[in-house]
């Protein structure tokens, strides 16, 4: 039985879902959040996430976030993980690029 994923990963992942529903015609509000809900609860349950620091795991749950919400969420995702490496704002840039790729496998992207 998958466990209810932390507010810090499942809210950000809601509320894009509602932002892409509220500025995309073709998107069901509530499909969208059962979707993303089902997303947050799989990286949750994975641990795919888990060795991410303080610091670096709202940054990748808020760009998880906003790429599981874009047209193509895999080349979105993927594009990130090549990009983590280039971002000083990271603690663990390697560990965030191997979240991201880690990512793309649970969710079969």
């Amino acid at each position: 039985m998958p466990s209810t994923p932390p507010p810090g990963i499942l809210e950000p992942f809601l509320a894009a879902a509602d932002a892409a529903a509220s500025s995309r015609p073709d998107v069901d509000a509530e499909t969208a959040r059962e979707l993303m809900a089902e997303a947050a609860s799989m990286l949750h349950d994975s641990l795919a996430l888990d060795h991410l620091d303080e610091h670096d795991l709202p940054q990748v749950v808020a760009a998880l976030a906003a790429d599981l919400t874009a047209v193509d969420p895999g080349a979105a995702v993927r594009d990130r993980a090549a990009a983590a490496g280039d971002d000083p704002a990271l603690h663990d840039p390697d560990g965030v690029r191997g979240a991201y790729l880690v990512v793309v496998q649970v969710l079969g992207l």
